[in-house]
């Protein structure tokens, strides 16, 4: 069947990549069902979320998800039309909203907080209440308190409730919970409002006294009433234990044991310069027991300690404090810093059931996501080379992870994009025919897969059971399966028993995919011709030529081929002036591009070319954004303020997104570039981009965001493909399988026999 090409792609988002390739299939296609999720039990952080509409803004100025109007005579002060982020005084640290207002005749102002929104966050709120926290540097009436109003995700909204009907007004100086029953929402729109699905709050003008007001709000969320009256009845979490402070050079980094209590809510921190005067600094969401400390410069000693809150703000005692202090970093040290912050993400951040890589933190926490777990393996050896890990941890979250993928559901060997890592079920995450096997996802897995089978092939019977489980699994997969037809001149990327061939994408390139081709002719057991490298992967036929053309939008590479000239810099493969920075990664994480040349090119001196094409096109940045430089650039596919975006080098696909896994993931193309961005970013971007699991996925400074998630598909490359930039290591271990060498042999006399 017919489907349009689509455009350029990221494995982590397959459907919001290709909104063409699958609608124009399925048209009537519909979200996975939020039923079947909903009968998975939630991990910690999704039900953080599942409650928690504002604790927190990643933004000191102004507060991303808000905006504000006002008419005279009435005035609302706006940093860059979006609330103020109030620093100085907060409800949960480091800051909060604040709402500066005067509400004049026949004037009018509002203010709006949208949700925190990303990816897979689910979209309804559990509780029956809306609770927030007020603080007034002056006494505020009942009578001279704002509006509120709410609107849900279908753009549906309440009649105005005056805040004083719930609040006998707000003293000074003291923080206040006002508590609102759901039920007194009542919808003014032609369709009923489910507050449930609340998308966002608003507070407008209520009586006009002319007066200047200054109102901080802090901890809005949706809790159930029954829940939020129990503060003198529970108890208060244990304190946490094990604290310990490491320092870097522009940061500390404090971690500590996990608290075991039903009743947490949060971590908070707490940080004092002299070891006496310990104040709160930040807060952290109960499934992850680590904060990093930006304190922007070296030299800097400072204490820690951490409290354990409840759901009803019970604190535990502190824990013993802990120290450290920043000092400066050689550029070793900094690479090593930012490759075990990167691998923190798969090795704490793993499902604790199946081991795998989530998809998002925060997220959904069912959701593991093939590919990514591929990546995430990879990053595991590299820790346990780094020695983040012993080699006896390594080798047990390993088993974990193939004892999972042994019972997860294969269609012919192949495994879907993403599972429930409680229960290895298929989750079709992209509609109804994304419910079977995924050939680019298990390509990447299996990638990661292979290199960890070379690395743990000591003499102990655990490490030989894990490299014949390994190889088992490997073994299972069917290939040729993907090619559909024996005389079928390429392969293809889905497969399910329930719709067969309804996604109809074959796979060719240039792009990231082509690991897919060289695992299938590799295969021992599985195996599809060499041909189909030159006839699929790099094919010349009318369909290969409009896909290519289609997704780039030029004939420059539409035969695969380029031979144009970019900033001075000749690519001889690749679609446009190259495509984003991924496709240079997840192909090449383990398969060693020094190791091929085919009629076309070597895929290191073209993966390299491809990565000066980027760095030089930020350098120029003719889209003129704000903070591309030679030390900021890397297009590549992230989320962005707008939603997701495979950025490239063009004006085309180019919106602003500065991600850090693009230039950082390339030190083995652009070694000096790649740490002249690193130390941007940590240096000069690190209060905002610097986090427990490295840099932020992304942000953009056309729209003063910042990524409030880290992705499974951009932590793992900034650790592996550093390590392959400092020791090879990945690559050697990949290339050391015994199915490599006679693959590349028959790609060479494949070559031979069809010049």
């Amino acid at each position: 069947m017919k489907t349009e090409s689509p455009r350029r792609t990221k494995s982590g988002a397959r459907l919001e990549l290709w909104p063409k390739l699958f609608f124009a299939s399925s048209a009537p296609l519909a979200v996975a069902s939020l039923a079947l999720l909903l009968a998975i039990p939630l991990h910690a952080d999704t039900n953080y979320y599942r409650h928690i509409f504002f604790d927190n803004s990643i933004n000191t100025d102004s507060y991303f998800y808000s905006s504000g109007h006002v008419s005279p005579p009435s005035s609302l002060k706006l940093e860059n039309g979006r609330l103020p982020v109030e620093a100085g005084i907060f409800f949960t640290p480091p800051n909060a909203l604040r709402l500066e207002w005067l509400s004049g005749p026949n004037g009018g102002w509002e203010a709006t907080i949208r949700v925190m929104d990303f990816r897979n966050r689910l979209p309804a709120f559990l509780g029956d209440t809306l609770v927030l926290w007020l603080y007034s540097p002056q006494a505020i009436s009942a009578a001279h308190l704002p509006l509120l109003r709410l609107s849900d995700d279908l753009e549906d909204f309440s009649a105005p409730l005056p805040l004083g009907k719930f609040a006998a007004g707000v003293p000074a100086k003291k923080w206040t919970q006002v508590k609102i029953p759901l039920s007194q929402f009542v919808t003014a729109s032609i369709h009923p409002l489910d507050a449930h699905r609340l998308k966002s709050v608003t507070l407008s003008q209520g009586s006009s006294d002319a007066a200047p007001h200054v109102l901080i709000l802090d901890e809005i969320k949706i809790d159930f009433a029954a829940d939020t009256n129990q503060t003198a009845k529970t108890a208060a979490p244990a304190a946490p234990q094990n604290v310990i402070a490491k320092g870097f050079e522009r940061h500390i980094d404090i971690s500590w044991d996990r608290v075991s209590s039903k009743n947490l809510e949060r971590y908070i921190v707490y940080r004092s310069f002299d070891g006496k005067n310990f104040k709160p600094i930040g807060v952290q969401e109960p499934g992850i027991a680590r904060y990093a400390d930006y304190l922007g410069k070296p030299g800097q000693k400072a204490f820690y300690k951490v409290a354990a809150s409840s759901h009803s703000y019970r604190e535990s005692p502190l824990s013993v404090a802990a120290s450290a202090s920043t000092r400066e970093l050689t550029d070793d040290e900094l690479l090593t810093m930012v490759q075990e912050a990167c691998f923190r993400y798969y090795w704490e951040g793993g499902h604790p059931d199946a081991g795998m890589s989530l998809e998002n933190i925060p997220g959904d926490d069912r959701i593991v996501a093939t590919g990514a777990s591929g990546f995430g393996i990879m990053a595991l050896v590299t820790g346990v080379d780094r020695h983040f890990i012993t080699r006896e941890q390594g080798l047990q979250r390993l088993a974990k992870i193939v004892a999972f993928l042994e019972k997860a559901p294969r269609y012919h060997g192949v495994w879907s994009h993403f599972m429930n890592g409680s229960t290895a079920q298929t989750i079709p995450l992209f509609g109804m025919y994304d419910d079977g096997g995924d050939l680019v996802e298990t390509a990447f897995l299996i990638e990661g897969l292979l290199a960890a089978r070379q690395y743990f092939r000591g003499s102990t019977d655990a490490e030989q059971k894990l490299y014949t489980r390994i190889t088992h699994l490997w073994e299972a997969v069917e290939w040729d399966w993907y090619r559909r037809e024996p005389d079928m001149d390429a392969l293809f990327w889905h497969w399910s028993a329930n719709w067969a061939a309804h996604i109809n994408h074959r796979l060719t390139g240039w792009n990231e995919v082509m690991i897919v081709y060289l695992l299938a002719i590799a295969s021992p057991t599985h195996a599809v011709p060499a041909d189909l490298y030159y006839s699929g992967w790099a094919g010349q036929s009318e369909a290969a030529i409009k896909y290519r053309s289609g997704w780039g939008g030029t004939t420059d590479g539409d035969h695969y081929a380029n031979g144009h000239t970019y900033y001075g810099i000749k690519l001889d493969v690749g679609v446009g002036s190259g495509g984003p920075l991924f496709f240079t990664h997840y192909s090449f994480m383990g398969f060693d591009p020094h190791a091929l040349t085919d009629r076309y090119t070597n895929y290191f001196e073209n993966n390299r070319n491809i990565a000066r094409i980027n760095l030089a096109y930020a350098a120029e940045n003719p889209g003129h954004h704000k903070g591309y430089g030679p030390d900021a650039w890397g297009l590549t596919a992230s989320d962005g303020p707008r939603g997701y975006a495979p950025q490239a080098p063009d004006l085309r696909d180019d919106v602003g997104n500065i991600t850090p896994t693009g230039a950082l993931a390339s030190f083995p193309y652009t070694p000096e570039a790649s740490m002249a961005a690193l130390k941007h970013y940590y240096r000069d971007l690190g209060d905002r981009v610097w986090g427990v699991y490295g840099p932020r996925d992304a942000f953009n400074p056309d729209h003063d965001w910042y990524s409030p998630i880290y992705m499974g598909l951009n932590q793992a490359p900034i650790t592996v493909m550093i390590e392959n930039y400092r020791t090879g290591l990945l690559w050697k271990l990949f290339m050391a399988n015994p199915e490599m060498q006679p693959m590349l042999d028959r790609i060479a006399a494949a070559n031979a026999a069809h010049p």
